[in-house]
């Protein structure tokens, strides 16, 4: 009785039809490679798709965010005071994470397209991806989450594009977000959320690589893999640099 019991079931979840979402998201990125070169000033990537659709277009507001996100790292963020005329470090705070790069950009206001409910969990607002440790007793770890996103939002790594998704008839969209010139070495994340009343109704994932070329990969990989030829060679460059410059002034004095 158990196996017949067990075989209708397989049987009857074998034969009832999945039910189709009713939108999905097809996109695509105008570069899945980012090149750093010496002469690497930025880039920008263009996010382009389609919303397909299985049923009637709904009634609630279409909403459209993008996110890029760029390698996630510990970092240990202090606070300054000044005692007796001196600059000191007092308090510090440990962040599990912080993306080195975060952009998002939106058909609309967040706000109105991204719910706090669904924000805490998918943690899709800037404030939202950085992780801090809050110790008892230690400073609030809310401010230095804060001073993270102030220092990195002045130097151009985080940035929030508020209107800058452009929808067409309710099907096509587009957006173009920069990416500066001091990007952090990794692979970088491209979400893109579709939202119907602040609620998600389907996302698309994909990849942008970021890697350092040519002469400036070999020096990285000198540093990080020969440390002692790195400083050997560091070292001449900095006695040769040196006698260089005296050379050149001797010659100057002379004439």
């Amino acid at each position: 009785m158990a196996r017949l019991l067990a075989f209708l079931a397989a049987a009857w979840l074998t034969l009832t039809p999945v039910a189709a979402q009713a939108e999905t998201i097809v996109a695509g990125l105008s570069q899945n490679r980012v090149s750093i070169t010496a002469t690497f000033v930025g880039s920008e990537i263009l996010i382009f798709g389609a919303i397909k659709r299985d049923a009637p277009t709904p009634d609630e507001m279409l909403g459209i965010t993008v996110v890029i996100e760029g390698p996630s790292h510990p970092i240990t963020v202090r606070r300054k005071e000044k005692r007796l005329g001196i600059w000191v470090n007092t308090d510090s705070v440990d962040v599990n994470y912080a993306p080195s790069f975060y952009a998002i950009a939106t058909s609309g206001p967040f706000d109105q397209l991204i719910t706090p409910e669904i924000d805490e969990v998918r943690r899709i607002s800037i404030p939202s991806s950085i992780s801090v440790l809050q110790t008892e007793g230690g400073p609030d770890a809310a401010d230095f989450a804060e001073a993270v996103i102030r220092i990195r939002s002045k130097n151009g790594l985080y940035r929030m594009q508020e209107g800058a998704v452009n929808i067409a008839q309710d099907t096509l969209f587009d957006t173009r977000i920069e990416l500066p010139a001091n990007l952090t070495e990794g692979v970088y994340s491209a979400r893109i959320y579709l939202t119907r009343d602040g609620e998600v109704v389907a996302t698309h994932t994909a990849h942008i690589d970021v890697q350092k070329v040519g002469l400036e990969r070999w020096i990285y990989n000198l540093a990080h893999e020969q440390a002692f030829l790195y400083g050997l060679m560091s070292l001449f460059i900095a006695v040769a640099a040196g006698w260089g410059a005296s050379a050149a002034f001797r010659l100057i004095l002379r004439s």
